[in-house]
C-alpha cells in the first residue's frame, strides 16, 4: 500500500541519503544561456526521476502517477511549495541525464570511501538493449520504409553474445576486487552503435584514484586506451595495468627514416610488456575477475529493472536518462543496504519494499 510504514520509512531514508548526491552534481553543472532559473531546480526533478526509476514505472504516466500519490512526502522531504505540473516532469525528464551522469560519479567515489566496495581492480563492459518497438531493418531504411511504431533514433549494434540487436547500448565502470561487491563506478549510454573506442576514453580519467587494474574485453584493445591507463600526462608511468587480451595487428615495421618511428617503437614495447602481463599467471587471475564481476552485473542490473527484453522508452534522450538513473538508485541500494548492515549486493528486498 502506499501510505505503508515499511514504504515510507525506506523511501524517505533513500530521498535523504540521495539529495546530497544530486545537489552536488547539479552545482557541478552550472546553468549556461539566458533565462531566468527553472521554477524547480534540477536536483529536484532528478530525485523524483530517481524514486520513479526505483518503484520500476516504465511509462513517464506511469511514472507521473506514482509520484502524484506521494506527492505530500516528495514536497516535504524536497522543500517543494507546489507538486510539478505533469507536462514539466516529462520536458525535464528528457534532459536529466547529465545531472545523473555526474550523480553517477560523485555517489561511485563515495561508495568507494564508505567501504561499500573496493575499487583497486575495475571492469569497464558496454551491454545493448532492444528498442521499444518493432526493429527497423537496414534494407527497409535505405528504401524510405519505416514500419509503424518503429523508433527511429535506435540503431544496430553487434555482440557476439546477443548477435545483432536494434536498440540502445550502455557502458558501464565496476568495481572488479576479489571478494568485494560489486559497484558500478561510472557510466554512458549511447545508440547500439556506439563504438567502445569513443565511450571509454572520457571515463580513463575519472577512475578512482586507488585503481590499480582495469580490466576490459578484445573489442577496448587499442593504444590509446592503453597508455591512457597506464601513463599520466606527461607520459610516466602511473602505477597502472591495462588487463586486456590484445589482438593481433598486420602491418610492417618501419624502415628507414620515419618522422614518428620512436614513438612506434614506444608503442610497440608498451604495448609487448602488456601483453606479456596479460598472459602471465597474474594477469590471467586478474581477468577471470571481469567475468565474475561486470559481465553477471550486467545480467543482474537488466533483471532489477525489468530491462531485459528492452529499454522503457523511445528516444536516445529519454533512454539516456532513465538507465543513467537506475544506476544511480544501484548504488544508492548498495549504500543503503550497507547502512543497514548488510555486507554483501542483495537489494532486491529493497526495491521490493518501494
Amino acid at each position: 500500500m502506499p501510505g505503508s510504514a515499511m514504504e515510507g520509512t525506506i523511501l524517505a531514508q533513500l530521498i535523504k541519503l540521495s539529495i546530497p548526491l544530486v545537489k552536488a552534481a547539479e552545482k557541478d553543472l552550472p546553468r549556461s544561456g539566458a533565462g531566468a532559473p527553472p521554477r524547480y531546480p534540477e536536483w529536484q526533478i532528478a530525485v523524483m526521476i530517481m524514486v520513479a526509476v526505483a518503484a520500476r514505472r516504465k511509462s513517464k504516466s506511469a511514472q507521473f502517477r506514482y509520484l502524484y500519490e506521494r506527492r505530500n512526502l516528495l514536497m516535504k522531504l524536497l522543500a517543494m511549495e507546489e507538486f510539478p505540473v505533469r507536462s514539466t516532469y516529462f520536458s525535464r525528464y528528457r534532459r536529466a541525464d547529465a545531472i545523473f551522469n555526474r550523480a553517477v560519479f560523485l555517489q561511485g567515489r563515495r561508495a568507494v570511501e564508505e567501504g561499500v566496495s573496493d575499487a583497486d581492480s575495475v571492469s569497464v563492459d558496454k551491454s545493448l538493449l532492444r528498442s521499444k518497438g518493432r526493429d527497423w531493418p537496414n534494407a527497409a531504411r535505405k528504401e524510405g520504409r519505416r514500419p509503424r511504431g518503429v523508433d527511429e533514433e535506435a540503431t544496430w549494434g553487434y555482440s557476439e553474445y546477443r548477435g545483432w540487436v536494434y536498440g540502445y547500448s550502455y557502458e558501464v565502470v565496476v568495481t572488479a576486487t576479489r571478494g568485494s561487491v560489486v559497484c558500478p563506478l561510472l557510466v554512458s549510454v549511447g545508440t547500439a552503435n556506439a563504438s567502445e573506442h569513443h565511450t571509454f576514453g572520457h571515463k580513463i580519467q575519472a577512475l578512482p584514484r586507488q585503481t590499480r587494474y582495469v580490466l576490459a574485453d578484445a573489442g577496448y584493445d587499442s593504444n590509446a586506451h592503453g597508455e591512457a591507463v597506464e601513463n599520466g600526462a606527461d607520459g610516466g608511468r602511473r602505477g597502472r595495468r591495462f588487463v586486456c587480451p590484445l589482438q593481433r595487428r598486420g602491418g610492417k615495421p618501419s624502415v628507414g627514416r620515419y618522422p614518428h618511428r620512436g614513438r612506434r617503437e614506444r608503442l610497440r614495447r608498451h604495448r609487448a610488456r602488456r601483453s606479456a602481463f596479460y598472459n602471465s599467471r597474474k594477469g590471467q587471475q586478474l581477468y577471470r575477475q571481469r567475468g565474475l564481476t561486470v559481465e553477471p552485473f550486467n545480467e543482474w542490473f537488466k533483471q532489477k529493472f525489468d530491462l531485459g527484453t528492452g529499454v522503457w522508452h523511445r528516444g536516445l534522450a529519454n533512454n539516456e536518462t532513465q538507465i543513467t538513473a537506475a544506476i544511480f538508485v544501484y548504488q544508492l541500494l548498495l549504500r543503503y543496504h550497507r547502512r543497514q548492515g548488510g555486507n554483501n549486493g542483495n537489494i532486491q528486498w529493497i526495491l521490493d519494499a518501494l
